[in-house]
Parts: structure tokens; sequence; C-alpha cells
């Protein structure tokens, strides 16, 4: 039997007393791939960043090729043998390929770098990865592919042992993942242990020689991929974990119950898209009704992002018109958006949502300041009584107004961009959320939950979002349409919306006209 290269005993890691990690196992042979399943706030994340380094666990150990860790310095991770290759590549476009792979470890000689014999070892580490770009070409000049195949490289030039690959295929074409999972099959006979991170259960099934599920920080599910069926894997990772208490086992039990358990009376329509197309999507044909909260659910590059930045005017149309009430046209821009009666929750909260820098009152107030005016002059007593109201409906904590937003954790900077948009100055018919609680622990999860439901229920808000966790679909949508390859794949409601269902659907179905 092969010596285990990574082993995995017990590992523990909280936030905040809210628990990450919850005594994960987890034991990778040299020469296997192990796949690592689970959806958003599963845990994987955190478990990678305390392989890397870059969080210290609370409990349990890490051993590497016959090491034991209590815990690891991003250094010494990499000393041990460990790469972590992370969705955002960390390469540098201006330099070479060699000067990539060598960056922080030049080669030098009589005190200059030695270009010459770095571009011969380059040339190998590339042949090994069976890369066809050059040492010398520049990284800004190569496809995705390449780029990802260079910090490959680079992990070998450092001895890795244990190869970590975070979501590896998000950003590639099909041609390019392919060529990838064929290089993943030749480390895997050169005796690396991988550690692969995916949503794509076809990955599972070409690559992987066993499974680990994670779900709210523990370890659901383990087992030999060879012979498993698809319809295995979807329970494995929408079953709960044994054992939770009754909060962890049901954690959105105070949203309002969805349409599978609440019918929705009849309301007029307020959003209505026709045909609408942009590069990457479409066309989509939707109707949405005044209070109702609808789901786009997909895998990363779907396109069901694409929709919701194209709907708010960020991305330009190609086709087809959005009609919001009694307006009908195409956005062309954000300020087109928000006359209408539009308005975003970004995904990516830090660089397209908030100024780190700024107040929390002006962070959530900055649309608005204008409207709060008085002849001009801003209103500091109304941006006070304002920003102390959207406070209170978001559970802003804490709720100081002077604070800078980077000072906030992720769930209330994710509450401020939130309040920027509901509270009573602004006048949001359409509320556009891009993976409302990316990032967010559990009870600011339901938090949020609850401020959306109370909008659309109370306010008639009509909420449109996209998601990649099943789970947050079922916990807040009256009804969900499946997205795949930019195309309405599949619609679910009512007893049907189920996680399981919704797995299988985005794993077995594709668009109808497409390729």
């Amino acid at each position: 039997m092969t010596e285990p290269t990574l082993r995995i005993r017990g590992l523990t890691k909280s936030f905040g007393g809210v628990r990450a990690l919850d005594d994960v196992d987890l034991t990778v042979p040299a020469g296997q791939v192990h796949a690592l399943l689970g959806h958003n706030g599963a845990g994987k994340s955190t478990l990678i960043k305390c392989l890397g380094g870059a969080f210290p666990p609370d409990a349990g150990t890490i051993e590497v090729a016959g090491t034991t860790y209590p815990r690891l310095s991003p250094r010494e991770s990499i000393a041990a043998g460990v790469a972590i290759i992370y969705q955002t590549l960390s390469v540098v476009d201006s330099l070479t390929v060699a000067e990539n792979i060598f960056l922080g470890q030049e080669w030098t000689r009589y005190g200059t770098v030695h270009r010459r014999a770095q571009d011969e070892v380059a040339a190998g580490l590339l042949e090994r990865v069976a890369a066809t770009c050059s040492p010398r070409d520049r990284l800004n000049e190569l496809p995705m592919g390449q780029r990802q195949l260079v910090e490959i490289a680079k992990a070998l030039s450092r001895s890795a042992s244990v190869l970590v690959l975070d979501e590896p295929t998000a950003a590639l074409s099909g041609a390019e993942s392919d060529a990838l999972a064929g290089r993943v099959e030749d480390l895997r006979a050169q005796g690396l242990a991988i550690v692969y991170v995916t949503h794509l259960l076809g990955e599972v099934e070409r690559l992987a020689d066993a499974v680990t599920v994670l779900r709210d920080g523990r370890v659901t599910h383990q087992s030999s991929s060879s012979g498993q069926s698809r319809h295995a894997l979807i329970t494995a990772i929408t079953n709960p974990p044994k054992g939770r208490g009754e909060l962890r086992d049901q954690p959105h039990a105070t949203v309002e119950p969805p349409a599978n358990t609440q019918p929705l009376p009849l309301r007029r329509t307020a959003l209505k898209l026709n045909a609408l197309s942009g590069p990457g999507f479409g066309p989509i044909d939707l109707t949405v009704a005044e209070g109702e909260i609808v789901g786009l659910y997909g895998l990363i590059g779907s396109g069901r992002t694409r929709i919701l930045e194209t709907l708010y005017g960020s991305r330009r149309a190609s086709n087809g018109t959005v009609a919001v009430g009694q307006w009908t046209g195409v956005t062309t821009c954000p300020a087109d958006a928000l006359a209408a009666g539009i308005a975003l929750v970004p995904a990516d909260r830090r660089r397209q949502g908030l100024f780190p820098l700024l107040s929390a009152q002006d962070n959530a107030l900055l649309p608005s300041i204008r409207t709060l005016a008085r002849h001009g002059v801003r209103s500091r007593r109304a941006e006070q009584r304002v920003f102390a109201s959207l406070s209170d409906a978001v559970g802003l904590r804490p709720a100081q107004p002077r604070l800078p937003a980077s000072a906030f954790s992720g769930g209330n900077q994710q509450k401020l961009v939130l309040g920027r948009w509901i509270h009573e100055a602004r006048d949001v018919g359409v509320l556009l959320l891009d993976e409302p609680t990316q990032g967010v622990d559990v009870g600011a999860r339901q938090e949020i939950y609850d401020v959306v439901s109370g909008l659309a229920r109370q306010r008639g808000t009509t909420v449109l979002f996209a998601s990649s966790d099943p789970e947050e679909v079922v916990a807040l949508a009256h009804r969900c349409l499946v997205i795949s390859a930019g195309g309405v794949v599949g619609e679910l409601s009512g007893p049907r919306l189920t996680e399981a269902a919704l797995l299988s659907a985005v794993h077995d179905l594709t668009p109808q006209g497409a390729a």
C-alpha cells in the first residue's frame, strides 16, 4: 500500500464562534487524485488555506510526507512540499514564463540572475506539464490554460509532492479544460498527491480516485470514486451531516417559506426580459411578478452573472429588451438601470461594491447623498437618520456610522451594500443579487435572507438573484431557472425545487439548441 503523502487529522477552525472546519480527516496517498466537493461555505476554502499557511487551525494536525505539523506558515507549507493553485493565479503578467517560475527563488551568478540556466530548467518543467509556451514568452501574451500550466510548473520547481487545484477549470474553455485534465493524469502518474476542488461532477467521474464531501465544515462522505454513480454523489453533497443541532440542520428555518409551501398570490408583472442576449448568454425570456424571488442557478461560467450585469447596464446587451413597470428598453449603463428602479448587489463586494476607506455611512448612502441634501448642501442630520434606519433594517453590527467599511466583517459589509438600495431615499423596484451570501457566516446569511424575504413580502420588491449554492436557492427562491452555457435548461418550483433536483439539472441538462 502506498504511504500517504498528505494526512489531515481532526482539523478544526472557527471564526468568531462559527465553526468553519469541524474535526476534518483527509488522507491522500502519492499518485492519487482526491476530489473535494461541497457547496459554497462548506469549508473547502478554509481547509485549503490551512494547508497553505494562510489560516492556523485551532486543533488537529497536518502530515506531509511523514512530517507532522500542528500548523503551517506559508513558508513552511512550501518547504514541506505543498503547492496550491488558486482560482486567482499568482503570476505576474509583465514577466516572462521563466521569470514567473523562479520568482522569489532566482538563480544568481556573480550577483546577477542567471537567465540562461533558468530558461533551461524552465523548459524542462514546461515539458513535464506538456505546456506549449516557451520560457521567454510574456505571461500577458498567453491564454488562460497556458498560464495555469506555468503556475503548476512553478509548483514543481519547488519539489512539490502535494498539489492542490482550486476550481482549476472555472476560467478555461472546453478545450483547455480537456488539456488540463490530461496534465492532471500525467502528474498523478508521476506520483503527486493531488487534491482537486471542483463543482463539476463530470471532472470527478473522469479524474478522481477518491472523493470527500464537506458540508457545514464537516466530512459527510468519503469513498473511492470507482463505480460511484452521479446520483450517489449528488445525494452525498445534498445530505446534511449527522449529529447537528436543529439550527445547523436547518440553517434557514426562519426564512419565509418559498413557493413550494406558500404559493404566491397573483400579482402584476414587475420585470420582463424579451429575448435578451449578450456576450456569453441568451436569448433569455423571463417574466417576474411583484414580490417574487427568482433564482438563477448555475455553475461558475454558466452565464448567470452576465445576465444580472447586463440588466444593470454594466455589460451591453446585443439583442432583446427589458421592461420594468411602464419602462421598456435596454439599460446601457448603471445610471439607466437605477433610473428604471433596478439595483445590483455584486458578488465581489470588496472590489465592486465598497469603498474600504470610506465610513459605513458614506458607503451606504453614497448614491443618495444628493437626494438627502438641502439646497445643494449635505444634510448630516438626514443622513444620520436614514443610516440609523437602514442599520436597524439589515441588522448591521456594529451600527457605527463613522467606522470604515474595511473594519466590518464580510457579512456586515454585505449588509452595507444591501442597505444602500433598500432605505427610504431609494426607489428600487427590482433588486439584483449576485451570490448574495458568498463569504458570509451562517448567522449573517440568515439575517440577509430575512431582509430579502421581508422586502419581497412587505414592499413588493422583485428579487432576481444568481447563486451557485443549491442550498441557498432552495432557502430563498419561489422558483428557479437553471442556467448552463448561457441558456435556460430548466425551471423548478414547488415540491420539485430541491437541492438534489438542482444539482441533477445543472449536471445532466444542456441548453436547447446548444452544441
